[in-house]
């Protein structure tokens, strides 16, 4: 039988976002009232192939499709299938050999840790995700090795050029979280592929939006923001943070020399 296919022009409705009340010291960054709070596809339907780049279809793809669409927000789902569908098309460009329903799980669940679920989290968000598609894939009887590998690459995914060096599957969701959040690449897309991309999957303000969801994370977990990328994200918005100086941490430790 084959699969429905999902109104590429049906977007959930907004809702205004009201954030938790965060654990002091940290006071949480003003709420974005463009934000949705939870994403409100009706029909539990997915494309084949959007851009000519096919979209696992398997049981435990679709399983994990409905659980992302109906408990995270319209900007990390649509975020995370472009991750994917960039990712892959990064793949089959080159022609690699990776494991497409792995890829799109990684895809899938590497953006969780910046949803409300996790704000009490004391860890970085990338392994809130990680922890928890570990979670998905061994209750459903994942071989230990694929279930380590997504693991790995959703860990890794904020992580500079060190991704690039690994199996496919991790390198290719770091080429597609670059692309879609940093635009590396984005030279390299095609207008038409880009458009089709974009018209099942938009982005209208996500440059905005996804700088406040990091925010959100970071603002109540700063410490986890050291030695990393998004350490720059706290800078930039919160002006009382002060940025942890890790030249002054080594010359304070206990070592005398």
């Amino acid at each position: 039988m084959a699969p429905d296919r999902e109104n590429p022009n049906h977007h959930p409705p907004p809702k205004p976002y009201t954030p938790p009340s965060p654990p002091p010291p940290s006071p949480p960054p003003p709420p974005d009232p463009t934000a949705t709070r939870r994403s409100t596809h009706t029909a539990h339907t997915t494309h084949t192939h959007i851009a000519g780049i096919p979209l696992p279809d398997s049981a435990l793809a679709r399983e994990a499709t409905d659980l992302i669409r109906n408990t995270t927000d319209a900007l990390i789902y649509h975020h995370s299938r472009r991750v994917y569908l960039f990712g892959a098309r990064h793949g089959r460009e080159r022609n690699l050999p990776f494991d497409a329903e792995l890829l799109y799980i990684a895809a899938l669940f590497h953006g969780l840790g910046l949803t409300d679920r996790f704000h009490g989290s004391r860890q970085r968000f990338e392994l809130d995700g990680a922890d928890e598609a570990r979670s998905f894939l061994a209750a459903r009887g994942a071989p230990t090795a694929r279930t380590h590998l997504t693991w790995q690459a959703i860990a890794l995914h904020t992580t500079p050029q060190v991704p690039h060096r690994m199996a496919p599957e991790i390198a290719l969701l770091a080429v597609g979280y670059e692309l879609d959040v940093l635009g590396i690449g984005y030279a390299t897309l095609p207008p038409d592929t880009r458009d089709e991309i974009l018209t099942a999957h938009p982005r209208p303000g996500f440059k905005r939006h996804i700088l406040r969801a990091y925010h959100r994370a970071l603002a109540r977990r700063p410490e986890t923001a050291l030695g990393t990328p998004l350490a720059d994200v706290l800078t930039r918005l919160d002006p009382d943070h002060i940025r942890p100086d890790f030249v002054r941490i080594l010359e304070d430790s206990a070592w005398p020399e």
